[in-house]
């Protein structure tokens, strides 16, 4: 079966399927074509998102044309569970100058969403941010010193995390 059939099978809730899609197509040559490209497809992009982020997490690399089409997606996406897998693969895809707007805003807006995990991953990409670009550092701190009065226990979990890395 292709990935794509695959993915358009899969239920949406089992981590178990999608370990299993990735084992059996991470592999060949075309996966992180075929996955970036699934990413603007609203039926395939929570699969497609989940298998991006094994593939960063699993030491592999994007080309800067793969992340430059997904940082370009980025503020059409609407399910949270995408914008949390794209938030948690953003220390994977650096963030060249020409995103780096488009970067921000998508950040910013995710600091203001009603889910805490998207929040704090928020949190951890403008921490990203800051570190590839440093006229983002002030600003973040701010942000950090913010969250840590108001946000909830395991945003600022995140943020202490952050903060241990000598942020």
């Amino acid at each position: 079966m292709s990935i794509e059939q695959e993915i358009a099978a899969w239920d949406g809730k089992s981590s178990d399927d999608i370990a299993v899609m990735y084992e059996s197509h991470s592999k060949e040559s075309s996966f992180s074509d075929e996955i970036v490209k699934f990413i603007k497809n609203t039926s395939y992009q929570k699969a497609a998102t989940w298998l991006l982020k094994y593939y960063l997490e699993s030491g592999n690399h994007l080309e800067k044309t793969k992340i430059k089409s997904i940082y370009n997606f980025l503020l059409e996406i609407e399910n949270w569970e995408t914008k949390l897998h794209i938030l948690q693969s953003i220390p994977f895809m650096p963030i060249s100058k020409n995103e780096i707007k488009t970067v921000e805003a998508f950040l910013r807006v995710s600091l203001t969403d009603s889910n805490k995990f998207i929040r704090a991953w928020a949190y951890n990409g403008f921490y990203e941010m800051a570190i590839q670009y440093p006229e983002y550092k002030n600003e973040t701190k701010q942000f950090f010193e913010m969250a840590m009065r108001d946000e909830a226990a395991s945003v600022k979990a995140r943020i202490r995390n952050i903060i241990k890395k000598d942020f």
